[in-house]
């Protein structure tokens, strides 16, 4: 039973969405059982063959055109796969990234060839991609960004560094932002796309020991006079990367904001039902006014904030979702997250400490989300430029 009184939105509800939906969630009920999920943490990363399971159960790349060898859905076949992952506790699996932030690069930007050449591998999981923004002494700041990929025959080279760079130990396909004219700041940034199998020069450094989800590996990419061939310039066209990286980073907020709406609703069933369960001084935690006061705020601020998303994602089906109102979305359901989800801990009391809770799971994992994908900080100076 859902922790919040909001229906399903109508473009939701389409008969084809609700298959789907059971499709994917019973192949996470069988393919990423408890046992797997755990090796996963050990491991810190998810296994190759996962991808390819997911790939041939049509989890990846959803809304591909059929004629690029993807299923031709759309974002709501993308967001089942999001909602469930999240729900599910399949954490580790990085679909939402290769779905719903790194493959529509290649299906809105790429020249006819490139899609033709990588999206049939990114559906079928025989292709596991990433996207290195972030360099040690830049973050989120893309425009600063130092690592180049500078003309050397019919290709370029490539040299510098990423950091954060998640699925950095298993992907084979990574689009790297460059600078292709590093004299002409962000109109000479470029998204080049690195094949990296035999690729000399490329190298992955070490696995970063993260505070949560133990699962996604996140690593240090390194370039040292990579040679790229020119028919891997995204687009073919220089100069070009800032305006896709601004046109594409609306969805890749929202999607944030989406994951975190949904960790604060299961955040609060857990609780719900742990504090109807758990007794102290001779009743239930949930007995407690101070709880039911706890959960009843913690359930009006969830409930605004997916009522808000809803009508997000709404706009963005329509086309007409804008940065600012994506960077409102970011900034609210990630804040919210951990105000939620360390509320619904301390209701735990010391048995949300324990690993073995899912809460402190919740917890630890979702302490990034205020981070990735731009910070809090960069969604206010966005927001304020709209002031």
């Amino acid at each position: 039973m859902s922790a919040i009184d909001v229906a399903n939105p109508e473009f939701m509800e389409d008969e084809e969405i609700k298959i789907y939906h059971d499709a994917v969630a019973k192949f996470f009920a069988r393919a990423a059982t408890p046992a797997r999920k755990a090796k996963w943490r050990a491991d810190g990363m998810v296994e190759r063959e996962f991808w390819r399971e997911a790939g041939a159960a049509g989890l990846l790349g959803a809304s591909v055109p059929e004629e690029y060898g993807g299923h031709g859905g759309d974002f709501r076949h993308e967001l089942v796969v999001a909602e469930l992952t999240a729900r599910m506790g399949v954490e580790g699996f990085s679909a939402v990234l290769h779905n719903i932030i790194i493959i529509p690069y290649i299906v809105a930007h790429g020249t006819e060839e490139q899609k033709h050449r990588w999206l049939p591998k990114l559906v079928s999981g025989d292709l596991v991609t990433a996207i290195a923004m972030s360099e040690p002494g830049t973050g989120s700041d893309l425009q600063a960004v130092s690592t180049t990929a500078l003309r050397d025959g019919n290709g370029y080279r490539l040299n510098g560094s990423k950091t954060f760079i998640s699925n950095g130990q298993l992907a084979d396909l990574i689009v790297v932002v460059c600078k292709t004219d590093p004299t002409k700041g962000a109109k000479g940034t470029s998204l080049m796309v690195l094949e990296t199998e035999g690729a000399e020069g490329f190298s992955r450094g070490k696995k970063l020991d993260k505070i949560g989800l133990t699962a996604q590996d996140t690593s240090e990419l390194f370039f040292d006079n990579v040679f790229v061939p020119a028919d891997n310039l995204l687009g073919a066209v220089e100069g070009q990367g800032f305006i896709q990286l601004m046109k594409e980073l609306p969805r890749e907020r929202l999607i944030i904001a989406i994951s975190s709406t949904i960790v604060m609703e299961k955040a609060l069933e857990l609780t719900i039902e742990y504090t109807k369960n758990r007794k102290a001084f001779g009743q239930t935690v949930f007995e407690f006014q101070n709880s039911q006061f706890k959960l009843a705020e913690m359930k009006a601020k969830a409930t605004i904030a997916r009522v808000f998303i809803n009508d997000c994602i709404a706009n963005l089906l329509k086309g007409k979702l804008d940065l600012t109102t994506a960077c409102i979305a970011k900034l609210w359901a990630t804040e919210t997250e951990g105000e939620i989800v360390d509320g619904c801990l301390q209701l735990h009391g010391g048995y949300g400490y324990i690993n073995d809770y899912p809460i402190a799971q919740m917890y630890k994992n979702s302490r990034i989300s205020r981070i990735y994908g731009g910070s809090s900080e960069i969604m206010k100076v966005i927001i304020a430029r709209s002031l």
